[in-house]
């Protein structure tokens, strides 16, 4: 099927290339575009040409599944066409709506005119890939709209509205109709011989000073990501003779493409949008209508998600067993919105709007309409069966009952109902209303029909949704477990809190193990581990945190935790309380303190998750490796310069990894089975195989 038309409006030709989803610009694309533009300036009837995309956008830019392939290079490659829209000797007007990113704006810019929909977001992304725009946008950019705007597009990766660049001169017309035919309006206005962004001069006189307080902002957010810094790089290089800069811009690009950074983030690009594929499920699979829904439990977790369903414009019963906690409930996610409203991202009839679509209940028989309810409750298996005992009571046939559970068995909650195929896990994240990622837990009975609209749910709410099979904890905190206990082994062998925190922050991490657990409550990790400790015969683990929380220290909520916070939740500083109660754990243990390298904790924290990842993609709870490194990426902070953890031991390769694994199984203290190597890990190591290409 062609990706390019062609049609004629009197002497102009207009060019529509299309290629759904976003108009990438493929290598077929691109060959087609070429012969289009070559067709139209070979005709002498043809007098001015407007390229625009289709299916209501221009284009997403390049087709970044063809990066590191034969594709990207073949010709015409991007920057080979760009060139042949730029040098047209007939003038080429770009009509731009919708989208207009990376390599589309690059096309874009090279356009002697550019009309836009006052709608349409215009940016350069590619620094999200770990890349910089390497077919002219450092070069073009900073011409048309300034260096201080360019290096803040480029830089941040962030699109920008048509109406804002309206004022610069990267854009000539911004119209509320069609681009298009305010295009072929400009066409019959402007005869002038076509002008070429590169021979724009770049007349700013502070340009180093400019790049300078921009590389040490860049140097303070983002010190390890390279890209950003070859950005500013680049755009100096704006201040030569155009191919010099072009020169610079190309090698930037290709040795940034080599980049461990860049293969990260480009993993981590694919694997998001991957983890919706479930492989076993007939394309067919139809969803069930899901118009309406119902929260139970009106607390932080119950609020949060409540929200999610009103930002998505579904209806919502809120159910709570007394008005106390109905009304706190309300307050709570009224108190959201008000944040929201002063940060200036809500208008007050907006608010009223979404707050009125929440039905608040203090009764079972009001939800029973409902097509999807989530109970948010406490984390017992004893007040879950309440609830879900009352909700196979009440709830219509084929209403979806889904449980919120982070740890606990979902096939035996879907054992209190009658209707265990309508059951499933949906394991948001705190808060809810914040974090993208969302566990949807596939129980044994759960039916197709009910995981596909739990799956589609989650895009429905904005969330990354990774399908995760029924096991104590699901992918992301049964991974957590053995990292957790890494961490406080580590501290009973002589490194602190702080340090353990502050190295693996420097690896990326968002928060480490002992921050994480003084804002979340150093409580609800306990009462797991008195759980497991009652279920699981000989379970280990270290007592030292049970102590804490013996101490009432619970984290930020009760005033301190690991850290003490006397000037707030945003300074932790070290306890003297703490330092005690460690000193006399280890000496209850017999341990005498050593010192703990950074690397050490690092590798610990790290080969923790990966070995325990492995075991998971043996048992089928993960259906393949770069899910789990969705999980982490977008519900545990790990950092996406990193790809993920099971990614990132590729990149170290997994020989590597083994290795290391064995040099900590000599450690005598500890859970030895922590350094047992899973099985696939072992054999992914001995074979000089990938989690990556093994799927």
């Amino acid at each position: 099927m062609p990706h390019v038309t062609y049609r004629l409006h009197h002497t102009v030709a207009v060019i529509t290339f299309s290629s759904p989803p976003v108009n990438g610009l493929s290598h077929a694309v691109r060959s087609e575009l070429a012969a289009a533009l070559a067709r139209a300036t070979a005709d002498s009837g043809v007098r001015t040409i407007v390229l625009t995309g289709g299916n209501g956008l221009f284009s997403g830019g390049a087709d970044i599944r063809e990066f590191g392939t034969p594709a990207m290079v073949r010709e015409p490659h991007l920057r080979q066409l760009i060139e042949m829209v730029e040098m047209s000797d007939k003038p080429v007007i770009a009509a731009i709506t919708g989208l207009c990113l990376g390599g589309g704006l690059e096309l874009a810019l090279a356009a002697h005119y550019r009309v836009s929909s006052a709608g349409a977001r215009l940016g350069l992304p590619e620094v999200k890939l770990g890349l910089l725009p390497g077919a002219g946008g450092t070069q073009r950019l900073p011409r048309l709209v300034g260096v201080e705007m360019a290096i803040s597009m480029i830089t941040s990766g962030e699109p920008v509205l048509a109406t804002v660049l309206a004022k610069t001169a990267l854009l000539d017309r911004v119209v509320d109709g069609d681009p298009v035919a305010a295009a072929l309006e400009l066409a019959t206005i402007e005869t002038g011989p076509p002008r070429r962004t590169r021979d724009v001069p770049l007349s700013e006189p502070n340009l180093a000073a400019l790049c300078a307080a921009a590389r040490g902002r860049l140097e303070f957010r983002r010190p390890r990501l390279p890209a950003p810094l070859r950005c500013i790089d680049a755009i100096e290089a704006a201040a030569r003779p155009f191919d010099e800069g072009l020169a610079v811009e190309r090698q930037a690009f290709l040795e940034l493409m080599q980049s461990p950074e860049s293969k990260a983030l480009r993993h981590a690009f694919f694997a998001e949008r991957g983890a919706g594929k479930i492989d076993d499920l007939a394309a067919s699979t139809a969803a069930r209508p899901l118009e309406t829904a119902a929260v139970i439990g009106a607390g932080t977790m119950g609020a949060g998600i409540t929200v999610c369903f009103l930002e998505a414009g579904i209806p919502v019963w809120l159910l709570e067993s007394d008005q106390a906690a109905l009304d706190g409930g309300m307050t709570r996610i009224g108190g959201i919105y008000d944040g929201q409203i002063k940060r200036g991202k809500l208008g007050e009839s907006e608010r009223n709007r979404r707050m009125a679509l929440i039905s608040p209940t203090l009764s079972y028989g009001s939800i029973g309409q409902a097509d999807i309810v989530i109970e948010a409750v406490p984390e017992s298996m004893e007040i879950k069966q309440s609830v879900f005992t009352a909700l196979d009571r009440v709830m219509k046939p084929g209403a979806i009952l889904a449980t919120n559970t982070s740890t606990l068995d979902v096939n035996r909650i879907a054992g209190f109902t009658r209707r265990p195929g309508d059951v499933v896990g949906t394991h948001f994240f705190s808060p809810a209303n914040v974090m993208r990622l969302l566990e949807v837990v596939r129980g044994t009975a759960t039916t197709p029909e009910v995981l596909v609209t739990a799956m589609q749910l989650g895009k429905r709410l904005k969330k990354v949704a990774v399908v995760s099979g029924v096991c104590d904890g699901f992918i992301g905190n049964r991974m957590l477990e053995p990292y957790l206990k890494q961490a406080f082994y580590l501290v009973e062998e002589g490194a602190s809190p702080g340090q353990v925190d502050a190295a693996i922050e420097a690896f990326g991490v968002a928060m480490g193990p002992f921050r994480v657990g003084d804002l979340v409550g150093n409580d609800v990790s306990w009462a797991i581990r008195q759980r497991r400790r009652a279920e699981r015969p000989g379970y280990l683990f270290s007592t030292l945190p049970d102590r804490l929380c013996e101490l009432g220290r619970f984290g930020q909520k009760s005033g301190g935790g690991w850290y003490d916070y006397p000037d707030g939740p945003r300074n932790p500083m070290a306890s003297r309380v703490v330092e005690h109660l460690i000193a006399a754990h280890r000496a209850e243990l017999g341990l005498t303190p050593r010192q703990v390298s950074d690397s050490e904790i690092v590798d610990r924290l790290v080969y923790a998750l990966v070995s325990e990842g492995a075991r998971i993609l043996t048992e089928g709870i993960a259906a393949r490796a770069s899910d789990i490194d969705v999980v982490y990426l977008t519900g545990y902070g790990f950092p996406a310069s990193r790809g993920g953890p099971m990614f990132h031991a590729d990149l170290i390769g997994l020989e590597n990894v083994c290795r290391r694994i064995g040099e900590f199984a000599a450690n005598p203290h500890g859970d030895p089975a922590c350094w047992t190597p899973a099985p696939l890990l072992a054999s992914l190591a001995d074979s000089g195989g990938s989690f990556t290409g093994q799927g």
